[in-house]
């Protein structure tokens, strides 16, 4: 069976390489390098740029510790530098080119944007044409502009490399992960930063106490933070440029040095010419089914073309089953349910499962929070801001969803995400003896928290609990 894979980033390199393990004539065509963005300048990059955000930050807390010091300069020009030699070693490491064709999948980077010429072939820059009996379309996604006067303008996270020098002042629109995550870390770099968000609150889709918290932690900071801000234009101004902005029907504006864009992920459907093979899509998106198929059964989309989840774990994950499904024939339903996620704020934030709100309109549930400064890592490493809340049902005593901000939060989230998948209760993540001190006992405190209020078991009081 012959297998095209459009886009060589986590889904499609996952489906070409799980397609050919299956046997399969694969061919994998990547318009510029395999890797996609989460490597060439998504979470790899990003999260190299956060770590030196958070090194300056910290430099401020050494006296704290008896270290004597001037705060150090931030060079950049170094610290992009620096993010570009963490994507380079990506690609050398994993040595991404070499071991998928050594597979034997047929890769073909740099060809441009594919499409298609019917439902089953498709065709890039310069006419070379292929054909197959499935297509696996996984060509991911762009940031949105805000088709607004004066867009042009501003700028996106992508254009973050491009920048000489760091503007003394930021404005930031769009206040989920990803804006978050940009304004935090240029305002760690000493901008002035102004992050605008439509909803009434930052980070909409996760936990409520998650989003207020956050929220407060950036105020503490140098940080401007407006919620309910409609963004209406941009212009041009000697003193660098106007963002007009409506809150509450009053107009308001800001004048900055620059203005970032995070309003949405859009799926990379223009230029695909899914007319041609019937295919239809919905927001720049194309919908699927339970086993990741199109409206063309014999055409699948996994990642984040298909707008179920933006997140580099369920791009690999449903790679992975729209590879079998092409292959073997539709048979294995994909699920989100358990997909830890998390942001490299400072704080950084992460969740799994369902928010209190979600559990709470489902489930008769039990909820038990542990604040950060009842345990002593995070007092002794100079981080006790933060809590982590357990959500559990109360007749299964499952675990519904887990939230957590502060210091390796998205590190902590994977041991309930693990928890969940496994099947545990309540109880018996209360039994696990973790390693003291560690920031992962608040799920151990927050489990036995819960043990006491369901009466399950008499435990000894813990710590914090002792007057």
């Amino acid at each position: 069976m012959k297998l095209i894979v459009l886009g060589g980033g986590p889904a499609g390199m996952t489906a070409a390489l799980q397609a050919r393990e299956l046997h399969a004539e694969v061919t994998l065509l990547e318009s510029k390098r395999a890797g996609g963005t989460s490597v060439n300048d998504g979470p790899a990059p990003v999260r190299t740029l956060a770590r030196a955000a958070r090194l300056a930050r910290d430099a401020g807390s050494w006296e704290t510790f008896g270290l004597q010091g001037a705060r150090p300069h931030i060079d950049l020009a170094a610290v992009l530098a620096n993010a570009r030699r963490v994507a380079q070693y990506a690609h050398e490491k994993k040595h991404m080119a070499e071991y998928i064709r050594s597979t034997g999948v047929e890769l073909i980077e740099g060809v441009g944007p594919a499409h298609f010429l019917d439902q089953h072939r498709v065709q890039v820059a310069g006419g070379r044409t292929w054909q197959a009996d499935k297509i696996i379309i996984a060509v991911g996604g762009h940031g949105r502009i805000l088709p607004i006067p004066g867009a042009e303008l501003a700028l996106t996270y992508s254009d973050i490399w491009s920048l000489t020098q760091l503007p003394a002042s930021i404005a930031v629109v769009g206040g989920a992960a990803t804006g978050c995550q940009l304004a935090s870390i240029l305002e760690d770099f000493g901008c002035q930063v102004y992050l605008l968000e439509l909803a009434p609150r930052l980070i909409p889709q996760e936990d409520e106490d998650i989003a207020l918290a956050l929220a407060e932690a950036f105020g503490k900071q140098r940080m401007t933070v407006i919620t309910g801000a409609q963004t209406e234009h941009l212009e041009k101004t000697d003193s660098g440029i106007q963002l007009h902005y409506r809150k509450q029907e009053r107009p308001a504006s800001l004048t900055v040095g620059a203005v970032f864009f995070a309003t949405g992920w859009p799926g990379n459907v223009d230029s695909l010419n899914l007319a041609a093979a019937g295919v239809v899509t919905e927001r720049s998106y194309i919908p699927v089914n339970d086993y990741l198929q199109s409206n063309v059964p014999h055409i699948f989309a996994a990642g984040d073309i298909n707008g179920q989840s933006m997140l580099v774990q369920s791009a690999r994950y449903e790679g992975r089953i729209a590879a079998e499904n092409a292959v073997l024939g539709p048979y294995r339903r994909f699920t989100h349910e358990i997909v830890p996620s998390g942001s490299f704020t400072d704080p950084e934030y992460a969740s799994v499962g369902l928010t209190e709100a979600q559990a709470r309109q489902e489930y008769d549930c039990a909820v038990a929070v542990v604040h950060y400064d009842d345990l002593l890592r995070p007092v002794a490493d100079g981080h006790p801001d933060g809590f982590c809340k357990l959500i559990v049902d109360r007749r299964h005593r499952y675990i519904l969803g887990a939230h957590v901000i502060g210091e390796y939060s998205v590190e902590i989230i994977q041991m309930v995400a693990a928890c969940i998948a496994s099947g545990m209760r309540v109880e018996q993540v209360a039994e696990l003896q973790l390693a003291y001190p560690t920031f992962t006992e608040a799920v151990g405190m927050a489990a036995q928290k819960l043990v006491r209020e369901l009466g399950l078991a008499p435990l000894p009081q813990l710590w914090s609990d002792i007057k």
